[in-house]
């Protein structure tokens, strides 16, 4: 069964509203659902499979931060500042033409490539390459432009995860730090 079609099935079968898969350790895939809540809140819900809740603290930990870094980093990656600073390398290249350029632009691509259409597999590997790709991009940037967009980019995800990891232990009433 395609990944698409078993995320549909079990957002169907749970009555999800957003239904995230992860694989923290390959061949470990856990599904992380998100229930709305009359009071505008969330409920937190991980099955493995997609049938069976997944109550081992370690494994729905494991799976809840793979997919908060890899959305963190794809949101901060993809957002307007990537389109704006596409824009500002390509002026800056016909007016300065400053070194380094062409690898700033190439760098740029190369991050949107990988950003591309968001996978619904969350995975180390998916987050390797999200973040080897801004670094590059970063390291490209020092000698072009000063202040990238991404520079503090990751500094606030250890809140986000913290945050979300609240909204979970608060659903399956367990600690997860």
């Amino acid at each position: 069964m395609a990944l698409a079609d078993e995320l549909e099935r079990i957002a169907a079968f749970s009555g999800a509203s957003a239904v995230l898969a992860a694989e923290a350790h390959p061949g470990d895939r856990i599904y992380v659902c998100s229930f709305e809540e009359a009071d505008g809140g969330r409920t937190w819900l991980a099955y493995d499979g997609g049938s069976e809740p997944v109550g081992e603290r370690l494994r729905v930990r494991d799976a809840v931060s793979i997919i908060a870094l890899c959305e963190l980093a794809a949101e901060t990656a993809a957002g307007g500042d990537l389109d704006e600073l596409r824009s500002q390398l390509a002026a800056l290249r016909v007016t300065e033409n400053p070194p380094g350029i062409e690898e700033a632009e190439e760098a740029s691509l190369e991050l949107q490539h990988v950003l591309g259409a968001p996978p619904t597999l969350a995975t180390p590997a998916r987050l390797d390459e999200i973040c080897s790709a801004t670094r590059k991009l970063e390291v490209t940037l020092g000698s072009v432009v000063h202040g990238s967009p991404f520079a503090e980019a990751m500094k606030g995800a250890g809140d986000v995860i913290e945050a979300l990891f609240g909204e979970v232990e608060r659903s399956y009433r367990i600690d997860l730090r």
